[in-house]
């Protein structure tokens, strides 16, 4: 397996199938990433070189990913929670934060932070 920024790619999958196992780079951005580094969409990441897979590692490394993501998404919630509009009033209470309805729907929103701070 090749460790790249610290996720295991497993060796039978496809280069754009493989490079969405880090967390924050989906479709769109392994397209890019492919299309960055000339690397054929279709290619197995077991037939890569050591100079190819060191491409990919340069072409990742520009975006945000893993561990620096979620903390920026987690600081960005925890600064709407502090502020205390009503994005973040609705990240405190557990319920659906863009609008939708939760007379019907939102079970699964409202039921995992049944017993969470009120």
């Amino acid at each position: 397996m090749i460790r790249i920024a610290g996720v295991n790619i497993p060796d039978n999958k496809r280069l754009i199938i493989a490079l969405k196992y880090i967390y924050g780079i989906g479709t769109s951005n392994a397209i890019y990433i492919c299309k960055i580094t000339d690397l054929s969409q279709d290619i197995k990441i077991n037939t890569l070189t050591e100079k190819k897979i060191d491409l990919l590692r340069n072409a990742i490394s520009k975006f945000k990913i893993e561990g620096d993501l979620k903390r920026s998404i987690n600081l960005n919630i925890k600064r709407l929670v502090d502020l205390g509009c009503y994005r973040g009033l609705r990240h405190k209470k557990g319920l659906p934060v863009r609008g939708q309805r939760t007379k019907t729907n939102a079970r699964t929103r409202k039921k995992l932070h049944r017993y969470s701070k009120k």
